[in-house]
């Protein structure tokens, strides 16, 4: 796949590049920093996309003019303020989206996927105004009370924030006492205590603790009967997914004697 990025500050089109990565991993990027540079680039090689970093000094007319070269190729362009005037502009001069760069960049990613596969994207405060306002005020409704939901884990001191942040990294002992510029072995007393905190066993479920993930993506392994078992700050544990159902027999059992022996062969008959 090839995509086309059209913008004249390099350091917002790398960041075009990071964004489109998400959509196309192998795609093939060509960077022009004008217009007479993107039609160049465009007849060399036809490309799949076209993105366009928009700036105010630009003109729809040469937005047209690039797109007249490649009619059937989608394009999407990013804009830091949309106008229904501008929009509209940039629609008729061939651009299938008009997507704000203020939008979270989950929904800038679904819009430029739309575009790619031949789709149309204007912003909702562009069709109806009204209906924007109220959905944004109830997402911030929705927002606020989510904050109030967050659990907050036991507080950690700096300089076990530092270590956890390296822990996440894969750093060992050795590599945080000489990042941090402390021994190792008070990177380990600092480990214990961090652990003791959390109420995690080992480096893995310290991160997993700390980042907010612990064990809620793995409830689906317990049985419907078996009440999911929570992590308390502070309590040691391994907490396992599943309870064992099967009972093994014990050596005190009356019913030892007829256990096969290891090597003993069974009989035929």
């Amino acid at each position: 796949m090839k995509i086309n990025i059209v913008g004249s500050d390099a350091e917002r089109r790398a960041g075009l590049k990071t964004l489109l990565r998400r959509i196309a991993r192998q795609a093939q990027f060509t960077e022009a920093k004008d217009w007479r540079h993107a039609r160049s680039a465009s007849k060399r090689s036809i490309p799949d996309m076209i993105v366009i970093d928009w700036a105010p000094d630009l003109r729809t007319g040469d937005l047209q003019n690039l797109l007249d070269d490649v009619p059937r190729v989608p394009a999407a362009v990013m804009v830091d303020r949309c106008g229904a005037a501008l929009v509209y502009a940039l629609m008729n001069a061939g651009a299938m989206g008009v997507v704000p760069r203020a939008l979270d960049p989950i929904l800038i990613l679904r819009a430029l996927e739309m575009v790619l596969v031949g789709g149309h994207y204007i912003p909702a405060d562009i069709v109806d105004p009204e209906l924007t306002r109220e959905l944004t005020a109830r997402r911030t409704q929705d927002g606020a009370k989510l904050r109030l939901k967050v659990r907050h884990h036991p507080t950690l001191s700096p300089r076990q924030q530092q270590i956890m942040r390296c822990v996440h990294m894969g750093s060992t002992n050795k590599m945080i006492a000489k990042t941090l510029g402390i021994s190792e072995g008070t990177v380990k007393i600092h480990l214990a205590s961090i652990f003791q905190q959390l109420g995690a066993t080992n480096r893995a479920a310290a991160v997993a603790i700390y980042n907010g993930v612990q064990n809620s993506h793995l409830e689906i392994l317990r049985s419907g009967e078996e009440p999911p078992a929570r992590v308390v700050s502070g309590q040691p544990g391994i907490i396992p997914l599943r309870r064992s159902r099967k009972r093994y027999p014990s050596l005190l059992d009356n019913d030892t004697a007829s256990l096969p022996i290891a090597a003993e062969p069974e009989s035929s008959f």
